[in-house]
């Protein structure tokens, strides 16, 4: 399918979505056009939609990463618990992206390895790394990171952007580049459409999925730290929950749950969607529950709506033969 053939489809639609909701927001308040409004909307959800970059390319493999959100957590404790051992800052986030890297190869392992199902795998590492990281702190907030640290998530780098921002940037291009125009995203297309006929062309699957789960959890290492820098403080807790925003924006993207299609385009537009849905309930006083209600809502339309778009599809070209 061509570019301008995609674009007509779910990108498109999920673009007239954020148009409306951008209009809709822009009505009811007016701060919500400011430009301390947009920079405080992705400032607020970038490290979940760093994770939901690396996620996009795990899906469309055929497999899912349930685990990022704790793997964040995991390393900002690991960092935090250093650094408070009096191991220098940089040395501390050194360790941190390591225990991400030793929590892909974990996960990588009993997937690619051994043929566990991904869904029980990262479920377990969901418990088993957010564990850990409760047991390294504790009850505690660990805070006091030198200032060079804070200012990473907190002060404007370029302009109105901060660094977590750029970073943003930096990596949705470079995965769009991977994803859409290197031989590695044509495996990662071609293991998640079937993984079965992968490995009798010669395709070493095993290896595609593995490196999915490692750069999957270093990600999620890279934003547990950039959260860690905007906050100033690490808890056990931290990052609870930020899954489920993550997978709802991959699949509203149009990833297909079940594999092998999607782009990150889409990914992209959803983000968007997600973070105008979230800022504009926000402004309207709208608690934190009910907004997730709507993105749980959101969760399940983004996997019932292309499954019914198909179907429809598919019985109108069997009409026009």
């Amino acid at each position: 399918m061509s570019a301008v053939g995609t674009l007509k489809s779910w990108e498109a639609m999920m673009l007239a979505l954020l148009v409306a909701i951008i209009a809709f927001n822009s009505v009811g308040s007016p701060y919500f056009l400011s430009v301390g409004n947009f920079v405080n909307l992705f400032q607020l959800s970038i490290e979940k939609s760093i994770v939901a970059l690396t996620m996009a390319l795990v899906i469309i493999g055929g497999e899912i990463d349930l685990s990022v959100a704790s793997v964040m957590g995991l390393a900002a404790c690991v960092m935090a618990w250093t650094f408070h051992a009096g191991v220098p800052m940089p040395a501390a986030i050194l360790a941190a992206l390591g225990a991400g890297i030793l929590a892909g190869l974990n996960n990588a392992f009993w997937i690619a390895r051994v043929g566990l199902p991904s869904l029980a795998v990262t479920l377990a590492g969901l418990i088993g790394y957010r564990g850990v990281a409760r047991i390294l702190l504790e009850d505690r907030a660990i805070g006091g990171f030198p200032d060079w640290f804070n200012t990473i998530g907190q002060q404007a780098l370029i302009g109105p952007l901060t660094a977590a921002i750029a970073i943003f940037f930096v990596l949705f291009i470079f995965f769009a580049i991977v994803l859409h125009g290197s031989a590695f995203g044509r495996l990662v297309y071609v293991v998640g459409s079937n993984a079965q006929a992968a490995r009798y062309s010669g395709v070493r699957v095993g290896l595609v999925k593995a490196a999915l789960f490692v750069g999957s959890a270093f990600v999620a290492a890279l934003a547990g730290i950039l959260y860690a820098a905007r906050l100033g403080s690490v808890r056990g807790d931290m990052a609870e929950g930020f899954e489920l925003d993550v997978i709802t924006a991959v699949l509203l993207g149009g990833v297909s749950i079940f594999g092998g299609k999607g782009n990150l385009v889409g990914v992209g537009l959803a983000l968007l969607v997600i973070l105008n849905l979230r800022n504009g309930m926000g402004l309207a006083d709208i608690t934190g529950n009910t907004q997730n209600y709507v993105i749980g809502g959101l969760l399940i339309l983004s996997v019932l709506i292309p499954n019914m778009w198909q179907e429809l599809t598919n019985k109108w070209r069997g009409r026009e033969t």
